[in-house]
């Protein structure tokens, strides 16, 4: 297969440089390039000031928005190309395009992103065809310079789908929300006002800080309700130089246990922690469970073959590794690697059919939280296959996990994290429609947010066991107040 590949001369970029190498490793493919010769318009030049002056800023290297050093193809090379991928804001009819909330060019995207959203990206073949669909997208929306590197890396994760035939899951698209892009001069002085205020929180209060909140549950769940409960939370306390997130909780012959990221500000780095619970909340302070020498979250805790195991987030590692409680709640041992080479994040296993599934988040060069990847086993232990359509979901608003997956009338029903704002802005709950060899679709059948049931400004993870509803977000925790005694 000949894969052409057409770039404007004036906004070249590296992440060019990482599709055409992605594309050259499909198999039988020959991919060249060529140059469009145009001039940066105004709206360009405006776009590389505000990019200089976040990067400056925030300490931010070019990354995937560098000028690549690509040498087109030359002008004597032989051969019709089978698909020609044309990548400028003006392409030619009969070519595969990317459109950007409808629109071609990078200039399409950077508007969505000034309009304060993430934008649907569709690529079209040269018939009109929608090849792939997916809203990529980035944990940091609000700097032009992070949102358009992360959603340039999502989109050619579906260029080289689509040119390779894979069929994605479908993402909630929706219609684009209206808005004005803001003029550049506006975003460049929000962006020096914006440092300074963030300077200043970094100075005053230990961030991010997140917060777990709990409830007795003998009704329904919020997976069932499609909905917070009116109920209310209660705060699982902390002392302010920890924080603990990711609660996962776990019922052991009669007894319940809260499983979390124990996050050490003075450290940087977070091990796993479990606290015992009865009638009346947590009996004590999270203890140290395990340490590793990365740093660990997402302690997803489960029973199978008459043992408890834990798959807690290693990504830091590039593994996903299983873990044997040897005395529970308090030790555990490394049973096995699952899978290496991967930068995993939220790893959720579960069974479906006979056969035990994970669900990730994986990175392609971009956001950590909007490609959704597959592996599946015999046993927990595996061997684990990875799923043929990998990722099988490119989707900011619903791709990573956020919690156990879990049969509610027959449904199978996932927490997902929903991006669009930011990491651990808001949730979702997503229905799995199809889980096979061939295919993956799901349909988000709710969406979450904080609010006057939840206060604060995120809302990252849901789980419920053990007669207990547990959901996390976000507290201010300032510098300069002495730490409180826990117990």
């Amino acid at each position: 297969m000949r894969i052409e590949i057409r770039l404007s001369a004036s906004m070249y970029r590296r992440w060019h440089e990482d599709l055409v190498d992605r594309l050259r490793q499909l198999p039988d493919s020959e991919v060249v390039v060529r140059f469009v010769d145009d001039q940066p318009t105004r709206a360009y030049r405006r776009l590389a000031s505000v990019l200089r002056l976040e990067r400056w800023l925030h300490g931010l290297e070019p990354g995937g928005l560098g000028r690549g050093n690509l040498l087109p193809a030359p002008a004597t090379t032989a051969g019709k190309a089978d698909i020609v991928l044309d990548l400028t804001a003006a392409p030619e009819p009969g070519h595969w395009t990317v459109h950007y909330d409808g629109r071609p060019g990078e200039e399409a995207a950077v508007d969505a992103l000034r309009a304060g959203r993430q934008p649907v990206v569709t690529v079209v073949d040269g018939a009109g065809e929608v090849r792939a669909q997916g809203r990529p997208g980035s944990e940091q929306p609000g700097l032009l310079a992070t949102a358009l590197a992360d959603i340039s890396a999502g989109v050619a994760t579906l260029l080289v789908g689509a040119v390779a035939g894979k069929p994605f899951a479908a993402a909630v698209i929706g219609d684009p929300p209206d808005g004005t892009p803001r003029p550049f001069a506006v975003i460049a002085g929000r962006r020096v006002v914006g440092a300074a205020v963030r300077l200043a929180y970094r100075i005053g209060f230990r961030a991010p800080h997140w917060r777990v909140g709990w409830r007795f549950v003998e009704g329904p769940d919020v997976l069932t309700l499609g909905r917070l409960p009116d109920t209310g939370w209660q705060d699982l306390p902390d002392d302010g130089y920890h924080f603990y997130a990711d609660p996962f909780p776990f019922e052991h012959e009669g007894e319940t246990y809260l499983f979390v990221e124990d996050f050490d500000h003075r450290l940087d780095k977070a091990v796993i922690s479990a606290v015992a619970w009865d009638d009346h909340g947590p009996r004590g302070v999270p203890q140290t469970v395990l340490s590793h020498a990365v740093h660990l979250s997402y302690p997803c805790v489960l029973e199978d073959s008459g043992e408890i195991w834990m798959i807690p987030e290693t990504s830091n590692a590039q593994t996903v590794e299983l873990y044997r409680a040897v005395r529970f709640p308090w030790e555990w041992e490394r049973h096995s690697v699952l899978l290496e080479g991967v930068e995993a994040s939220d790893v959720t296993p579960f069974r479906h059919d006979g056969r035990w599934w994970l669900t990730a988040a994986v990175g392609f060069g971009g956001s950590l939280s909007d490609s959704l990847c597959l592996w599946s086993a015999p046993e927990l232990w595996g061997p684990w296959t990875p799923h043929a359509h990998n990722p099988v979901l490119v989707d900011i608003a619903s791709a990573r996990p956020a919690g156990h997956v879990q049969v509610r009338d027959g449904r199978l029903l996932r927490p997902v994290q929903d991006c669009r704002a930011g990491y651990g802005a808001a949730m979702g709950v997503a229905e799995i429609t199809r889980l096979d060899d061939d295919g993956f679709e799901q349909q988000v059948i709710a969406q979450l947010g904080p609010g006057e049931s939840w206060a604060g400004s995120r809302l990252h993870t849901l789980n419920t066991a053990g007669g207990i509803e547990t959901i996390d977000g976000s507290r201010l925790s300032p510098r300069f107040r002495r730490a409180r005694t826990q117990g």
